[in-house]
């Protein structure tokens, strides 16, 4: 009953309520992203979503465009700025992502949405990742983020896609601003983010 129904109530309720209480924040990121990175303001890119259907997610931008002389962009250490890390080190660059929960694409809590590219890689049990809709924060955000390895992170998706429950969410939720405020696992020990699921 929760899963199937309740949860996307409460997606859309709460989604609402920040997106109303947090526009002065999100006018403002908005405003700084376009003065110190330009346009456009926001990161648009293809992610699966639940049942591995495609949407597209809306994050701030953190990386600037600079590209080599061939063309090519420069490694995400080179691109992604002062401002850029501070946005992710506080999680500010995933606020448009709570128009993903109004829309349906995603869930307040969920497994986080990954690479289009990476839908071939995974096995048979790190599928069942997309058996709910993916989140904003996931069970795998509060055990480590992206300090842990991608089969720990799958372990924990699964896990929770054969546990939703009301009360696990809740847990979940509180767990996640704790660690925004702690700014704990943004980046792992060999990245500025997560490396590449291969």
């Amino acid at each position: 009953m929760y899963k199937k129904y309740t949860k996307r109530i409460l997606d859309v309720i709460l989604s609402t309520i920040a997106i109303i209480s947090l526009l002065p924040i999100i006018l403002m990121v908005a405003l700084l992203v376009r003065i110190k990175l330009g346009s456009p303001i926001l990161f648009k890119q293809k992610r699966p979503g639940m049942d591995e259907k495609i949407f597209t997610l809306y994050k701030f931008r953190t990386m600037t465009d600079k590209k080599d002389e061939s063309g090519k962009l420069l490694p995400d250490e080179i691109r992604l700025t002062k401002f850029g890390k501070m946005l992710r080190a506080t999680s500010l660059d995933e606020l448009p992502e709570l128009i993903n929960i109004l829309k349906g694409d995603m869930s307040i809590v969920g497994p986080r949405p990954l690479l289009v590219e990476y839908l071939s890689r995974y096995n048979e049990e790190q599928r069942h990742r997309h058996d709910v809709r993916p989140g904003l924060t996931g069970l795998a955000q509060v055990n480590g983020r992206n300090a842990i390895s991608w089969e720990e992170k799958f372990r924990y998706d699964v896990s929770y896609t054969k546990n939703v429950s009301f009360q696990t969410d809740m847990i979940i939720i509180i767990k996640t601003i704790s660690m925004v405020l702690i700014r704990h696992g943004v980046s792992s020990g060999t990245s500025v983010t997560m490396e590449e699921f291969k």
